[in-house]
């Protein structure tokens, strides 16, 4: 018992810690999205050529734009290749028409660093997911499924790196960048459903199942990771205005993006309207967890509700797109952790319900 019991803390602590340091790489990420430092290193998983970047541009050749253009352009070419004989065509030909394939980032040395700290946090990422599937291998025969999990976010980790140095290579393709916040937002659920999974397992709570509840927290949590993705699109579009008009009519950005920033914004409206109901439903079952996790759901949707309205009516100030995209993803987390919780609690009524009969 005292193994089992030692067992379980040491898979949690890491499996928390590793979910938290997830949750920071994505603000890192959204920082070196705000500063336009995407492109601060030209290559992968170097950073021009070097696993220390330089910080001068005299250590770099004087034809260095050109050299890592054509590098950029020829992993795209195999890339093509692979997707065209997979049947992809269409994605295939988006890559070279996308103008971004031809455009080369000046070195900077303030966005190379940053975007070189974001790598580092990333390979730490990749550690502690390791570590994670290590302190699951004693669940092997107790609890499978907690082995697998852990097993699944350590290849997808891996598919997370190999799409960043596509990301990079493609010059941020806006659909690189999209499939990689929602490969985020999976790999974040993973994990939390792993490390949940040994803590609700032999917990005695039950909670009387709703279908009404069940379908309600599913729909706020896909709506909030479509949300999540329209954001992201939306992101890509004003990195375009800025790059088009110039950080001096940062005031006009706004004015200048598409139908998709209206939908956004609008159906946002809608996205509270839902929280809100979904947090009545749970406040009537009067569980302390639920509720408690509740309270930090709905914290989250009013601190996205004034990051969007400052976002929107304040020019933009760069602070606060990693925060708005941080908190989002944080509110993704929130509502996962109710969906866990609330299927355990249930899912013991059944149960009892199965073994009476």
């Amino acid at each position: 018992m005292v193994n089992k019991s030692s067992k379980e803390q040491k898979f949690r602590r890491i499996g928390v810690l590793t979910v938290i340091a997830v949750y920071f790489l994505i603000l890192v990420g959204g920082i070196v999205r705000s500063t336009g430092s995407g492109m601060g290193c030209p290559d992968w998983p170097k950073c021009f050529g070097s696993w220390v970047p330089p910080t001068n541009v005299n250590q770099l050749p004087e034809d260095y734009l050109e050299v890592y253009k054509k590098q950029r352009i020829e992993k795209n070419q195999k890339l093509a290749g692979y997707l065209d004989k997979a049947g992809f065509e269409k994605v295939a030909a988006y890559i070279f028409t996308h103008p971004s394939q031809y455009i080369e980032t000046e070195f900077n040395v303030t966005k190379t660093w940053i975007e070189y700290l974001n790598r580092l946090v990333g390979v730490g990422i990749g550690i502690l997911i390791f570590l994670t599937l290590l302190y699951a291998i004693p669940f092997l025969k107790s609890d499978p499924s907690v082995f697998y999990l852990s097993l699944a976010s350590f290849i997808l980790v891996g598919i997370e790196g190999w799409l960043g140095s596509i990301v990079v290579s493609t010059n941020l393709l806006p659909i690189t960048i999209t499939i990689h916040m929602a490969l985020a937002l999976v790999l974040v659920a993973l994990l939390q459903y792993a490390v949940v999974r040994v803590r609700e397992r032999d917990k005695k709570t039950t909670l009387p199942f709703s279908s009404r509840l069940n379908v309600m927290i599913w729909a706020v949590l896909l709506t909030t990771f479509g949300q999540i993705l329209l954001g992201t699109q939306i992101r890509e579009e004003i990195d375009i205005v800025a790059f088009t008009m110039g950080d001096a009519l940062r005031a006009e950005w706004i004015d200048n993006l598409g139908l998709s920033f209206y939908i956004h914004r609008s159906f946002s409206i809608v996205v509270v309207g839902m929280h809100v109901y979904l947090a009545y439903l749970i406040y009537q079952l009067k569980d302390q967890r639920l509720t408690r996790w509740t309270n930090v759901m709905l914290f989250i949707v009013l601190a996205e509700v004034i990051f969007g309205v400052i976002l929107t009516y304040f020019a933009m100030p760069s602070v606060m797109q990693p925060l708005h995209l941080t908190f989002a993803a944080l509110l993704f987390g929130a509502e996962f952790m109710i969906l866990i919780i609330y299927y355990y609690a249930s899912k013991r009524v059944h149960k009892k319900s199965v073994a009476i009969v």
